[in-house]
């Protein structure tokens, strides 16, 4: 845009001079030329306008088409001068007028000439008529790109308006489309082709242009230009290996950056077409072999991708869909005949374009990974690919591992203060993909869970929330050893690089546990792997550094695993009971979260019981234990609970006891609806005595008769031994510290050293809970005839142990804590008491007939001389019982009911032996024990055929 060169003028001279016209035609137009040359009126000599220069211009393109350049090249200095014009008046918006010559009828006189030749004749004139244009919009839109006016070419919209507001820049405009309509049924390459080489000159300044021609001719654009692209991709030296790099490609292949634009600009609205279009050429150029477009249409593909993320966003997924094993096949042979150095080069650039890839990156990952090492549950027909598909694939994955571990790694170790360049973004899609990974890799299919494995590391260290993620699935999907494996090793390789990463992974596996965010299922896998890590160390398994950290770690957990004891599904309080039994126990916890977990503890205990659980026992049982052991609180705490536990009506079965049974009345005043009105309406009116103010109404019907037999429920002998057994087992072990002391005498057995606070507390507790409204410090012994008073408490106080067996188990054990069965004194006159009345009252010869007394008679007694509240020559009797009749084990009660009112259950008369460990009793400071001895010894003499043997041992 300027002055017309000497050269051209002369070229213009000689091209234009008239040669088949008259001489009057050919002398006007000679003054046209001359004046169009000099610009200068030839009659009068004045000098042309803009307006009359135009308009001589246009008269020699109407009537002399060898001008057409010149006088195009002339045009353009018109629509210059115009938008220079409409510019000035954009800066000086205040200033009133305008600032140059009014050019709109002329801009569109040359437009309506154009239009005129294009529309007559396309096929010459659009070619050049669209090139002229567009490359004249280019060259404007540079020009004036820096005014004060102009907007910025980041703001497309803004500039796109201004120059759609321009009737120079909007005529242009309507020339091109005008262009390209005429041609796109045809043969619209060469419009294609100006677009795309003005594009290259003139970008940024120029997107405008392509986003408005993109938008009215969306599908042709998008052909063409891929097309036009392809091109002159091929003839730019496609089969050099250096246009597989985008920095080469971008030196060699101009076009290239300008298709990516154009396509840049309409992927927004016009996304579906272009994957369309894309997937087209691909598909195509799978076919038989026809030109060279063909062979490099894969590189172009590649290539677009490699300079554009939108455009690999757009086709990544779909083309791995489309690239079923027949596809894959026909790959393998296109490109089997490329150069080894041209294949590894295409290897690179993909593996490049994986790591690039965001959208759709777990489905290609698993492509890769089916396609090179199929799952063995695969048995779909038709996914049978050649061996040298799976050994690219196979190439694929670990040069994309190698890459991926390049990218991470240097992140990692670089400082960079733009974290934007290191980012990964497969890495980042595969962030929401990591349960999946997990569940792929724990799978154990030969090469897949290696690659999955060595990915979820590469991802976990990219990103530490995925290294807690990841840990967190692998403890909570890993069914077995074996698999629980896999996180161990991930451990081991991420303990460097992620700091603080087991607390971080079993923080978050208690919130998603209280969030409920975790099945029944997978909390208990989860409690069990973690109690299989703590066993590691012991079993000489696995890394015992992570060994020993998990189990620190659950320990602080304590309590939040502790409630878990109380969950409704079985499977979860057994596995947390695990967890907890292995774990070690926290150095300080709050008294009243410690509370909670044993109560929490003891429940448990008794619902293993009822579910006879075997495994579940051991664990809740060595829990208590351990707890027992922080401090003697706790173990305080735990044997109440026990205690007030095996008490329970709901767990009387257990040790063979009776079950409490609601009452028939109870069950009628529960369940009537009777109303004394409608009663007294049955019966009719109310009976009046005549003379007198008193009435008579039915006040109700008191009682139901006799109650219901209840017939007994047959229980299990054994299962009630092994519930008892195990009871006593873990209140032993409580009370003793688990530690049993033997005494180097083979011939008395093992002493089980009982702590006598432990025992005390047994004590009181059994007090609480059989009378509950008797105090503790009635531990003075009473008169017989006291028991007239009592007769009602002594009945309850036998109802119980009638009741409930193991609580002759709990006296027994009791009495071997000395001197605790002193605080027992209530509970142990009052079951005297009433064995005393009934065998008195009872009038058969023999006490076998009354097994459940017999019993319970001797059982007391033992127990009061295994703590020593009888000496044995009185505690020795119970042996002869079952030998005698009812009045005499009534006279032999009575005298050890003499001895202890004289001889009170005091726990001051109890001696500590340091040697022993244990509390005893001098007997002989209670005075002559003789007197108390005389009645058993009348019943030994009387019964001296049957009781001979046994006269020894009742002698001081």
């Amino acid at each position: 845009m300027g002055v017309i060169s000497p050269f051209l003028t002369l070229s213009f001279i000689n091209s234009c001079r008239p040669a088949t016209c008259n001489d009057k035609i050919a002398q006007e137009l000679a003054q046209e030329i001359k004046a169009f040359i000099n610009g200068v009126d030839p009659i009068h000599g004045n000098k042309l306008t803009v307006k009359d220069h135009a308009r001589c211009a246009i008269l020699l393109l109407r009537n002399l088409p060898p001008a057409r350049n010149a006088v195009l090249e002339h045009l353009c200095n018109v629509f210059d001068e115009y938008v220079s014009n409409y510019i000035l008046e954009l800066e000086n918006e205040s200033s009133s007028g305008s600032l140059g010559p009014n050019l709109d009828d002329i801009i569109q006189e040359i437009e309506n000439v154009l239009s005129e030749f294009v529309r007559i004749n396309p096929k010459a004139w659009a070619p050049l008529v669209s090139a002229w244009s567009i490359d004249l919009m280019g060259q404007l839109s540079s020009k004036y790109a820096g005014r004060h006016g102009v907007p910025h070419a980041s703001s497309l919209n803004e500039l796109l308006q201004l120059w759609m507001s321009c009737k120079a820049t909007r005529t242009l405009m309507e020339i091109y489309t005008q262009c390209l309509s005429s041609l796109i049924n045809s043969c619209p390459d060469a419009c294609v082709d100006a677009l795309l080489d003005t594009s290259v000159q003139h970008s940024p300044h120029f997107d405008w242009v392509v986003a408005h021609i993109g938008s009215s001719f969306p599908n042709t654009i998008i052909s063409r230009v891929l097309s036009c692209g392809l091109k002159d991709f091929c003839v730019h030296g496609a089969a050099s290996a250096d246009v597989l790099f985008p920095s080469a490609a971008d030196k060699r292949i101009p076009k290239i950056a300008s298709v990516v634009g154009i396509l840049g600009h309409l992927a927004p609205r016009h996304s579906e077409s272009i994957k369309q279009e894309l997937l087209k050429m691909f598909h195509e150029s799978l076919g038989p072999l026809r030109d060279q477009q063909q062979k490099v249409t894969v590189p172009f593909l590649l290539q677009l991708a490699v300079m554009s993320p939108m455009l690999l966003s757009t086709i990544s997924s779909e083309l791995v869909d489309s690239l079923k094993p027949s596809v894959l096949n026909q790959l393998h042979q296109h490109f089997a005949t490329l150069p080894r150095e041209d294949l590894e080069n295409m290897v690179s650039l993909i593996v490049h374009l994986i790591c690039q890839t965001a959208y759709g990156a777990y489905r290609i990952l698993q492509f890769l990974v089916n396609t090179a090492m199929p799952a063995s549950v695969i048995t779909t027909p038709g996914l049978a690919v050649q061996d040298s598909v799976r050994e690219a694939c196979d190439r694929i994955i670990q040069l994309l591992l190698l890459n991926l571990q390049k990218l991470v790694y240097n992140r990692t170790s670089t400082n960079v203060i733009d974290s934007g360049s290191r980012v990964v973004p497969f890495l980042d899609e595969l962030k929401n993909h990591v349960r999946d990974l997990c569940i792929e890799t724990l799978r154990l299919e030969r090469k897949r869970y290696l690659w999955q494995h060595q990915l979820l590391g590469l991802l976990s260290i990219y990103c530490s929330s995925c290294a807690t993620d990841a840990l967190c699935f692998m403890l909570t999907l890993a069914k077995n050893p074996e698999e629980l494996s896999l996180g161990a090793q991930l451990y081991a390789v991420l303990s460097s690089s992620v700091k603080g990463l087991l607390p971080t992974t079993v923080k978050k596996c208690v919130s998603q546990i209280h969030s409920g965010s975790v099945s029944e299922q997978h909390m208990t896998q989860l409690f069990s792997n973690l109690a299989l890590i703590i066993q590691w160390d012991k079993e000489d398994i696995g890394p015992a550094s992570m060994s020993s950290q998990v189990a620190q770690i659950v320990s602080l957990h304590l309590y939040d695993f502790g409630q878990l004891l109380l969950h409704r599904n079985p499977n979860v309080c057994e596995a947390a009971a695990l967890l907890l039994s292995v774990s070690p126990m926290p150095k300080a916890l709050k008294p009243a979260d410690l509370m909670t977990i044993v109560r929490a503890a003891v429940h448990h205990f008794f619902s293993a019981l009822h579910r006879k659980n075997g495994s579940g026992i051991g664990h809740i049982s060595k829990l208590l234990f351990r707890l027992s052991s922080i401090c003697s609180a706790t173990m305080k705490t735990i044997l109440q609970h026990l205690v007030e536990g095996a008490m329970h009506r709901g767990n009387l079965g257990l040790f063979g006891g009776k079950s409490e049974q609601i009452e028939s009345n109870d069950l009628f005043l529960k369940d009537s609806k009777t109303s004394l009105l409608d009663v007294n309406y049955k019966f009719g009116t109310a009976v009046n005595f005549s003379g007198s103010i008193w009435s008579v109404f039915h006040a109700g019907v008191i009682g139901q008769g006799l109650k219901p037999f209840i017939a007994p429920v047959n229980q299990d002998k054994e299962a009630v031994l092994y519930n008892i057994h195990h009871y006593m087992n873990l209140i032993i072990r409580c009370c003793s510290g688990g530690k049993y002391h033997t005494e180097l005498n083979e011939i008395q057995p093992p002493i089980v050293v009982i702590n006598p606070e432990a025992a005390k507390t047994v004590a009181v507790v059994l007090v609480e809970n059989i009378c509950p409204d008797v105090s503790n410090s009635e531990l003075a012994w009473p008169p017989e005839e006291y028991t007239k008073n009592t007769v009602e408490r002594d009945i309850q106080i036998r109802k119980c142990f009638e009741e409930n067996p193991l609580l002759f188990e709990l006296l027994r054990f009791v009495s071997i804590g000395r001197p605790a069965l002193c605080y027992c004194s209530v509970v142990l006159r009052g079951l005297l008491a009433t064995l005393m009345a009934h065998w008195e009252a009872k009038r058969d010869n023999v006490t076998t007939t009354s097994p459940w007394y017999l019993q319970a008679s001797c059982n007391l007694i033992a127990c009061m001389g295994e703590g020593h509240l009888l000496p044995p020559v009185l505690s020795n009797m119970h042996e002869i019982f079952d030998k005698l009749t009812p009045f005499e084990v009534h006279l032999l009660l009575l005298s050890v009911w003499d001895y202890m009112r004289d001889n009170s259950p005091l726990p001051q008369k109890f001696t500590f032996n340091a040697d022993k460990g244990l509390f005893y009793r001098d007997f002989s400071r209670d005075g002559d024990i003789n007197k108390y001895l005389s009645v058993v010894q009348s019943v030994v003499h009387k019964n001296i055929e049957n009781l001979g043997l046994f006269g020894g041992r009742f002698q001081v």
